[in-house]
């Protein structure tokens, strides 16, 4: 049988090292030994003896959070020993490296999978209180691997003067950044309906760091006070 549809670009990656690996732009491979938490109806495929756990928001105080802020992460916990195939409704993978010491915000919507040295909370991003009901991010901190998705290529804006983003399309950003938000009237953008506020606004960001952007707004989520 011939086809280009086997070409070596389309076989499965193989790795010798337990852990967390692109397999191409859209789809990421865990090869799977010990535990990872990954978003709930991530996988799409899987071979080897692995065990899938549903763990809602991952705990009881992430639980209660997800309800009252709408953010969070629906997570599920893969154990055992295999390979792993996870993909998010063809949105492009990459995969980030966390140091001990960093802090990365980001919206739970875009995570797609981690290791379990990571460990994540969900808090009130800084500067937005005012803004209705606040704006809510997942802080992830520790040192290990995790997987964002992002619809299509995104842009990396080093933020070495004042930075202005609309909020459905962020992804995530250096949490050491000062965040803040300007009314979309007073910077002439026009209306722009803010994630978690229902307010026109923009984030503003300052300080040394990094905001992921892209090009794609999410819609609100319901039930979160948009």
């Amino acid at each position: 049988m011939r086809s280009e549809l086997f070409s070596a670009e389309n076989l499965e990656k193989e790795s010798a090292q337990p852990g967390m690996w692109l397999q191409n732009s859209k789809m990421l491979k865990i090869r799977l030994h010990g535990e990872a938490l990954a978003r709930v109806g991530s996988m799409v495929a899987y071979q080897g003896q692995v065990q899938f756990q549903a763990l809602g928001s991952g705990g009881l105080g992430k639980f209660l959070k997800q309800k009252l802020t709408g953010e969070g992460v629906p997570l599920m916990k893969l154990t055992g020993s295999g390979d792993v195939f996870l993909a998010e409704m063809a949105k492009d993978v990459h995969v980030i490296d966390l140091e001990p010491g960093d802090a990365l915000s980001i919206n739970g919507s875009s995570v797609l999978a981690f290791e379990p040295t990571l460990q994540y909370d969900i808090k009130l991003v800084g500067g937005t209180g005012m803004a209705a009901s606040g704006l809510f991010n997942c802080i992830f901190t520790g040192h290990g691997r995790i997987a964002i998705t992002t619809k299509g290529m995104p842009v990396v804006l080093n933020v070495d003067a004042p930075t202005y983003v609309d909020p459905q399309a962020i992804v995530c950003w250096s949490a050491n950044l000062k965040t803040g938000y300007h009314r979309a009237e007073q910077i002439g953008l026009g209306t722009l309906l803010g994630r978690r506020t229902g307010e026109a606004f923009t984030m503003s960001f300052a300080g040394q760091g990094f905001v992921v952007v892209q090009p794609s707004e999410e819609p609100p989520t319901p039930g979160s006070g948009q």
